[in-house]
């Protein structure tokens, strides 16, 4: 499908799961530790395990806060759900982190919707396909994008910005207005 426009959102949660993630991989490292020393078994793993993790965790932080990256957890939180997975007790823990680990870069990605003349398209899973008149109104102005249904619903987010736009505000919005009058 080729899209006349395509808006790209911010994602408001993507901060709250990279906090969430460094919390989960901080704590398990700790808790390798604490069995490792306080259990009967001497398991290597957990210590190898403990220190990797807490290294890996320490690093993803810094990035994050000193030098304002992007960074992923997905690598991180699957090797801590393995190493849960040696552990002597709660071993069924590796498999939500896995899950976990699996699904982070999907959780953290931008929503895009992208706007042909046939429908409207959000770009998450499952995808939402929309017809033009579902909606009363949409526009764009200021980084936000409003989309009125018609079932007196509202849709409103900020999107990313982006220095190169490829198009105004105003030609977008007019788009809009075409679209939706045509739907009528």
């Amino acid at each position: 499908m080729i899209y006349q426009y395509v808006v790209t959102l911010k994602n408001k949660f993507s901060d709250t799961i990279d906090r969430f993630s460094m919390l989960v991989c901080g704590v398990s490292a700790l808790l390798f530790l604490e069995a490792y020393f306080s259990g009967n078994e001497k398991l290597m793993i957990l210590v190898l395990g403990a220190v990797l993790v807490l290294l890996l965790t320490a690093f993803n932080a810094y990035r994050i806060l000193k030098l304002n990256k992007r960074v992923r957890f997905n690598y991180l939180l699957m090797l801590t759900g393995l190493v849960w997975a040696g552990m002597p007790v709660y071993p069924w823990l590796s498999i939500p982190l896995i899950l976990m680990g699996l699904i982070e870069h999907q959780a953290k990605k931008d929503l895009e919707i992208g706007f042909s003349d046939e429908e409207i398209v959000f770009n998450s899973i499952p995808r939402k396909h929309y017809s033009w008149n579902e909606f009363t109104n949409i526009v764009l102005k200021d980084n936000l994008l409003t989309l009125d249904y018609a079932n007196n619903r509202l849709f409103q987010r900020e999107t990313v910005d982006d220095d190169e736009d490829d198009c105004e505000e105003d030609e977008f919005n007019s788009y809009c207005r075409q679209r939706l009058n045509a739907s009528l």
